[in-house]
């Protein structure tokens, strides 16, 4: 969905997944400094939203993810996954409970094979599922803003900051009094320096849980059966994950960014080196420069020198191998 943000003046539309919002609205370091000091506000109006409501939903719930949501306290913010019956990450749910209604924010576009897969496990329980993206947009403000949202459907507040359930129709009006307007590139740099890893960018069609560190934040170890749970418990007890999330510090001195899947060799081995992982996500960010999330094999040393395609990279043990 097209945001109607991008009417604000300096507003560059971002690309890819993320098509639908600003990427930046003309100064991306001034917007990542807005940010970290914590004024501004991201629009998100491009993820979609999905709510579960009904007496069941909880308990419902609880039994397809792979976060204990049971007894999930109102208003209290946590996050899940879905996953295959193989392990594989297929989904990741930012999720808030106002007491009445389970709010979710997920990827761009994903939110119709969710409510699919949702609707299809309902059987007997008490639970409707419903897209709210038409109607309901979601607005981030970052740790340490005051700014105050009356007309919120819900709020999911983190560490990192809320995440804001506001109608649609609104959302200008938001912007106008909460402002500035801060880019999707200056919140992406600022979740690449916190590690935190998002579905589409740092996983592909193999990846489970344990290989971003998603251990703890997002899976409940001790929790009942859900799909998928298999793999989570042996890899977790018997064995170690094929990959690990690294965080890199990249070349200042080159022009371009290596995108993603741009791949990761020792830089020792040189461009024509074996292949050890790919670019998950890479930004430039105020303070640290050109920076970069990576997947790369679990038996790569910590203190190994790598190289993105032609760029030096240093890394930093997000998961431990």
């Amino acid at each position: 969905m097209k945001s109607p943000l991008l009417s604000l003046p300096g507003a560059v539309p971002a690309e890819g997944r993320d098509e639908g919002v600003a990427a930046h609205y003309g100064d991306l370091f001034r917007e990542q400094r807005a940010l970290a000091d914590g004024s501004g506000l991201v629009d998100l109006s491009h993820r979609g939203v999905v709510t579960v409501t009904g007496d069941d939903r909880l308990a419902w719930l609880h039994l397809l993810l792979t976060q204990h949501v049971s007894d999930l306290a109102p208003n209290q913010a946590t996050e899940s996954l879905i996953l295959s019956a193989n392990g594989h990450i297929e989904h990741a749910l930012y999720l808030v409970d106002d007491g009445a209604t389970v709010w979710m924010h997920v990827e761009p576009g994903t939110q119709g094979d969710l409510i699919a897969y949702l609707d299809s496990m309902k059987f007997f329980y008490r639970v409707e599922v419903a897209d709210r993206t038409e109607d309901v947009a979601v607005v981030h403000l970052p740790a340490g803003s005051i700014a105050e949202a009356p007309d919120a459907a819900a709020v999911r507040e983190t560490a990192y900051g809320r995440d804001l359930f506001l109608p649609r129709t609104g959302l200008e009006a938001f912007a106008q009094a909460h402002g500035p307007a801060v880019g999707i590139l200056a919140y992406e740099a600022l979740r690449i320096e916190a590690h935190r890893p998002r579905v589409g960018f740092e996983t592909d069609h193999r990846t489970i849980p344990h290989e971003l560190g998603w251990i703890g934040t997002a899976v409940h170890l001790q929790k009942g059966c859900y799909r998928g749970q298999e793999t989570v418990a042996r890899v977790h007890n018997l064995g170690k994950p094929p990959r690990r999330l690294v965080f890199l510090h990249l070349d200042g001195s080159e022009v371009h960014l290596p995108g993603h899947g741009t791949p990761v060799r020792l830089a020792a081995d040189g461009e024509e080196g074996r292949q050890l992982g790919f670019i998950t996500t890479s930004a430039r960010h105020h303070e640290l420069g050109p920076i970069a999330l990576a997947l790369v094999k679990r038996n790569v040393a910590v203190d190994a020198e790598l190289i993105a395609g032609d760029t030096a990279a240093a890394q930093e043990t997000v998961v431990e191998p």
